[in-house]
């Protein structure tokens, strides 16, 4: 599953995921991958091998850490615990970790953050959090001027759960909203009347989350819904496959619920719903694992479900990071790759009849939001990201007078009958903004801004372009404070994604600060798998041709030593789930040029990602091993098989969560084992297992603070970060 609300600008920075900073005496000359002198306090726990061979297509392979799988083993837990008292000595004892944890906490206290908001019936529906509060609450204020009114407090109930989606009824009287808790994402929905705060009785468990994507349209009367839901009362290796459709009455049992969709449609079926606004028509857009394209299907009123667009549309619509579908009064405007791989702008009616209203451009579409008398479509070209207006024909009208480089443009409030939208956006420097836009003047306002807890004004950016393996030109963004200039040897940390289509945009930085405070460099490296240059650039990066993902990170990598920002001894790396995957091929592929790396909830063995449920859902984006072609790339960067006795390797810190239910915690367990038997270096290979957590979703305030600071003071103990401020000079 990719899809899922983003907590954007949370203040934590080192992009929408992940945030750090580090420490100790800089060092201004070449050092040897091989430091006698910073040996690690103690050997890691002694791994048994047990090993297990399997054969794929005449090619045997050897599994000796397969036993690490099983969490529920004595021997399991016991290494678990042996590790996590390893990592703890270890990192004990640098000697800045407290006050790099003080420090990014302190940059991670903002003031009041919003995020994700939707304008319905007059009435503005958003999340808030104020740092250090644990779970963000879900707000209600009539629109514009009104006084808000916190409708779902999370904080004060047991467990804490986290607010993972909500969808105001089309007249806003009532509102549904998904929480789950522990890290395991299972939703479970409920609903709230907006005039009372009361929560009803009617609550639907089982209704999306981990594997598959939330998703609920409301009838057009208000009176019942229809979402996503896994099956009941089925085996448990069979729980998190064949979602459907079903339709909830009020006032009945979520048992009574009837099947209404999808049944038989696909194993891994996801689904993303859309209603317009009056409530009269909706469109389901279901893909069949998370790197498929999708097949759209109308519904008018509560008639049947009718294909209007096959998935020779290659529609890309079903994420939430990626919302290019949205309906405009009784058409749904969607956009599509079909011949267009930076996309075009097509329009459905009722019927499914399609319309092309504006043809691929020059820069990738990315979502699209109805206004008064047209709409706006949100496009990206690398780092830079623009909203555009246009007409209802598709006739250009402006381009929205927002900072020309360095944001990411988030979710766009609007409506079609209302000339004014309220347009969310970070960068770099930039917390979370909300601006509203007078479609009719063009003009811009800010009406909401988070207020950072420190300056950010010495910070500037530069852009590097790399070239990789192949000749493609690979965007970098590097951010250090003014007057730190390239020397060769500064502390650097560079960070990517590359896959699903998921852009890496400029988010505020937060408590990356830290980090560049005391002379680091951090760099952004915009790699092929995601879609910052449309639906190409994502299907560069998939299947067969993954290693162009990894050969754009190194390639990226190299032109931070070309430009003389830093050295190999200097380097460190840093990405989380797919990204994580990217850390471990990176580690494999080139050791010696990286000097540290730090992987959260990562995916290291390709050969059997497939057994955990959301690895099923994932074929479409990787591959599958049961395929001779698949396997054949998968075992070539496979991370966990490639791991080289007697090699050298750089000091690495994975991070995973015991409850995740997107990669499988055994991937990080058995990838650290083969890594700190494999190693000759003295660096330290650290496992760090979250006991309350998963893939980070649903993670609180302080879970997310505190990675943030274990990763950041184990780069600055690697990277050697000086102690004191930056010395801006040579």
């Amino acid at each position: 599953m990719r899809a899922f609300r983003i907590l954007a600008g949370i203040g934590l920075g080192l992009s929408s995921t992940l945030a750090i900073a580090q420490s100790q005496p800089q060092v201004r000359h070449r050092v040897p991958l091989i430091d006698t002198q910073h040996e690690i306090p103690a050997i890691p726990p002694i791994t048994p091998k047990h090993d297990v061979t399997e054969t794929f297509f005449g090619t045997v392979v050897h599994d000796p850490y397969r036993w690490l799988e099983d969490a529920n083993a004595p021997a399991v837990k016991q290494w678990i615990a042996a590790q996590n008292a390893y990592t703890e000595k270890v990192m004990d004892g640098f000697p800045d970790a407290k006050a790099i944890a003080k420090r990014v906490g302190e940059l991670a206290l903002t003031s009041t953050q919003q995020f994700s908001p939707e304008i319905v019936g007059g009435t503005l529906f958003y999340l808030r959090q104020t740092p250090p509060q644990p779970q963000a609450v879900l707000v209600a204020q009539p629109w514009p001027g009104g006084t808000p009114k916190v409708l779902i407090d999370p904080n004060g109930m047991t467990g804490i759960p986290a607010i993972t989606d909500f969808w105001p009824s089309p007249d806003g009287r009532y509102v549904a909203y998904g929480t789950a808790e522990g890290g395991n994402e299972e939703t479970t929905i409920r609903f709230v009347d907006v005039a009372t705060g009361k929560t009803l009785p009617d609550a639907l468990p089982r209704a999306g989350g981990g594997t598959t994507p939330q998703a609920l349209v409301w009838d057009a009367d208000g009176k019942g819904v229809t979402y996503v839901r896994l099956p009941v009362d089925v085996p448990a290796d069979q729980s998190q496959f064949n979602a459907a459709l079903y339709h909830h009455a009020f006032g009945t049992s979520a048992s009574a619920d009837k099947l209404e969709f999808g049944k038989g449609l696909s194993t891994v079926a996801e689904y993303t719903l859309l209603g317009s606004a009056d409530g009269r028509h909706a469109a389901a857009l279901v893909h069949a694992g998370d790197g498929a394209p999708d097949a759209v299907y109308l519904r008018n009123g509560r008639g049947p479900w009718k294909l209007a667009l096959g998935t020779e549309a290659n529609v890309r619509a079903a994420s939430e990071v990626n919302q290019g579908a949205a309906w405009d009064g009784d058409r749904l405007l969607v956009i599509a790759y079909e011949n267009a791989p930076r996309g075009k702008l097509l329009a459905l009616d009722p019927n499914g009849k399609s319309t092309l209203l504006v043809k691929q451009g020059a820069w990738a579409m990315h979502s699209v939001a109805p206004i008064e008398g047209g709409f706006l479509i949100t496009e990206v070209s690398g780092p830079d990201w623009r909203v555009r207006q246009f007409s209802g024909t598709g006739r250009f009208v402006r381009t929205l007078p927002l900072p020309k480089t360095g944001i990411g443009v988030g979710t766009i409030a609007s409506s079609a009958d209302s000339d004014r939208a309220l347009i969310s956006y970070s960068g770099w420097t930039i917390p979370s903004r909300w601006a509203e836009y007078d479609g009719a003047k063009g003009t811009l306002g800010t009406v909401f801004e988070v207020k950072p807890a420190a300056d950010y004004s010495d910070v500037v950016t530069y852009r590097l372009d790399a070239t990789s393996k192949d000749g493609t030109k690979i965007p970098v963004t590097v951010i250090a404070l003014k007057g730190v200039t390239p020397n060769g040897a500064r502390p650097t940390i560079l960070s990517g994604y590359g896959g699903f289509g998921i852009s890496t945009a400029p988010r505020f930085i937060g408590s990356t600060l830290a980090w560049l405070e005391r002379g680091g460099v951090f760099a952004v490296a915009n790699i092929r798998g995601g879609s910052e240059y449309g639906e190409g650039w994502h299907e560069a990066g998939m299947l067969g041709k993954k290693q162009n993902v990894f050969d754009d990170f190194y390639a990226s990598a190299q032109a931070l030593v070309q430009h003389h920002w830093t050295d190999p001894a200097h380097l460190g790396i840093l990405g989380g789930s797919n990204g994580g995957l990217l850390m471990g091929a990176a580690l494999t592929q080139h050791p010696s040029e990286y000097r540290a790396a730090v992987s959260l909830v990562g995916i290291y063995d390709m050969l059997r990602v497939e057994l955990w449920p959301n690895g099923q859902y994932n074929i479409s984006e990787y591959g599958t091993v049961t395929k001779k072609p698949d396997f054949e790339w998968l075992r070539a960067y496979s991370p966990l098989q490639n791991v080289k006795a007697g090699t050298a390797y750089p000091a690495v810190l994975l991070i995973t969560g015991v409850n995740d239910p997107r990669v499988a915690p055994w991937q990080s367990r058995k990838f650290a084992a083969a890594l700190q038997a494999a190693t000759t270096s003295k660096y330290p290979v650290l496992l760090l297992t979250r006991m309350n957590e998963g893939h980070g979703v649903t993670a609180s305030f302080s879970q997310r603070v505190g990675n943030a600071a274990a990763a950041m003071a184990f780069f600055a103990q690697e990277l050697g970060l000086p102690s004191g401020p930056a010395e801006q000079s040579k």
